[in-house]
């Protein structure tokens, strides 16, 4: 379903093929937003667009 958007990407632990689930959660823990990016998107890049 998400293949054509699933990319490699590496993390902190190791490389990955996949992608990223970006939140935006409140102190009292409710999701205010969310966006889905292949794995090799820099993770600052959808903050943004989020907030």
């Amino acid at each position: 379903m998400f293949q054509e958007l699933a990319a490699w990407g590496r993390t902190s632990m190791g490389w990955f093929f996949g992608l990223k689930l970006h939140l935006v959660v409140n102190d009292q823990g409710e999701l205010l937003d969310c966006c889905l990016t292949s794995g090799n998107t820099d993770g600052r890049k959808p903050v943004r667009n989020l907030l």
